[in-house]
């Protein structure tokens, strides 16, 4: 008896949201890799995308109604579980996530998220303070543990006009992490990068520390993910919410940080080392707070650990030999000093940034210069920190295929 595989059958669950009409590119990608394809809307999505788009994109009735007399006996949220290979919502919108965290069955599409034993991922969507909310990071907690797959969001411009981890993920990567899970450049990798601040102790109340928000490395930990490699993120004290999916490891200081990079550094094919460590930390912290008693007080500092410089001499006799990436933020003369902390840390690539006048730290966008040795360089255009992490990752694989 001849056995017949069918083509993958993925239904595409679409909640209310601008980020809507990217589902409409993600039914195209699916239709184009041969996938049988079918749409589920809430009342809410269609409000910004009508059914009938959809109907055109997949060739298949799309379903809204949870009680459809006409639709599978009326039963249609049993057979289009029974059907699916796989669920994927795209966008899922905070909404969306606290009604199926929740076990709500309260339209079709909440109904069948219930009904259905096929591997469920999310694609959510949302304002980033949405994102940030802990009612919003509780339910995405606990959909987690119960095997939902979450991919995203990204981070950057919102419909909203403001800025921040938010987005849904681009439609072809949320196809491929279906199709093709743990598949892309990075596919089989390990990137280690390092995020955000250091705080060096003065005292138990204050610090010696910068502006940086993490922002940038923690869009290249996403943006290290969406092309498949398995992430460690090493960061400092950051406010922003953290990229889900990737090993984040939270480093104070500068030593901390040290010691946390060094001891995943044994399997690492990629370091990017995009924290804004301190230089110097306080010489003889005091254990006690300072008191105001003094018209004026001297502060002896040290040095901290070189951390980009420790990974490279260590992975440097090493075979085969990690890709070291370090970053530079210069006021004045970018490419010179740039090009100096290339050459004497022994880097392979060198992404560079002007931080004068209040640039790039802190902000939602930069623009870099990218450096490496036998006098190779590429500007990358100043845009969203998101879109500029996925424009460095693609020269980090160029540059890896040619290590």
């Amino acid at each position: 008896m001849t056995q017949h595989i069918h083509p993958p059958q993925i239904l595409v669950g679409v909640s209310g949201g601008i980020a809507a009409y990217k589902a409409c590119e993600l039914v195209r990608e699916l239709k184009r890799a041969g996938c049988a394809v079918r749409v589920v809307m809430t009342s809410a999505a269609q409000a910004f995308v009508t059914p009938l788009t959809f109907q055109a994109l997949s060739g298949e009735p799309v379903r809204t109604g949870l009680l459809d007399a006409e639709a599978e006996s009326g039963m249609d949220h049993i057979a289009l579980a029974r059907w699916a290979d796989q669920v994927i919502v795209a966008p899922a919108s905070a909404d969306l996530m606290a009604r199926m965290a929740h076990g709500h069955a309260d339209d079709l599409l909440t109904t069948l998220l219930l009904a259905t034993t096929a591997p469920v991922t999310l694609a959510p969507a949302m304002n980033h303070q949405m994102w940030a909310h802990p009612a919003t990071r509780a339910n995405l907690a606990l959909l987690q543990e119960r095997g939902v797959n979450v991919l995203g969001p990204d981070a950057g411009a919102q419909a909203c006009g403001e800025q921040g981890p938010g987005r849904m993920r681009e439609p072809v990567e949320i196809a491929r992490a279906l199709l093709h899970p743990g598949t892309g450049p990075l596919s089989g990798r390990h990137v280690v990068i390092t995020a955000g601040p250091t705080q060096e102790p003065i005292d138990p109340v204050r610090y010696i520390g910068n502006r940086s928000s993490g922002r940038m490395g923690l869009a290249l930990a996403a943006a290290a993910q969406a092309a498949g490699a398995r992430v460690t993120l090493v960061h400092g004290p950051v406010a922003l919410p953290l990229p889900t999916g990737v090993r984040a490891v939270p480093a104070e200081t500068a030593a901390a940080m040290h010691a946390a990079v060094l001891g995943h550094l044994d399997d690492c094919d990629v370091f990017i080392g995009a924290a804004a460590v301190a230089d110097y930390r306080p010489a003889s912290p005091c254990a006690q707070k300072m008191k105001k008693d003094a018209d004026t007080r001297a502060l002896e500092l040290e040095r901290t650990e070189d951390i980009l410089a420790d990974v490279a001499r260590r992975v440097r006799d090493r075979s085969p030999r990690p890709l070291v990436v370090g970053f530079a933020a210069e006021t004045s003369q970018l490419r010179h000093y740039a090009r100096s902390k290339l050459e004497t840390k022994g880097l392979d690539l060198i992404a560079a940034n002007d931080v004068s006048a209040g640039r790039a730290i802190g902000t939602d966008d930069n623009a870099l210069l990218c450096l490496w040795p036998g006098g190779g360089e590429r500007s990358l255009p100043h845009q969203p920190k998101a879109a500029l992490a996925r424009m460095l990752i693609e020269l980090v694989v160029e540059r890896l295929d040619k290590h």
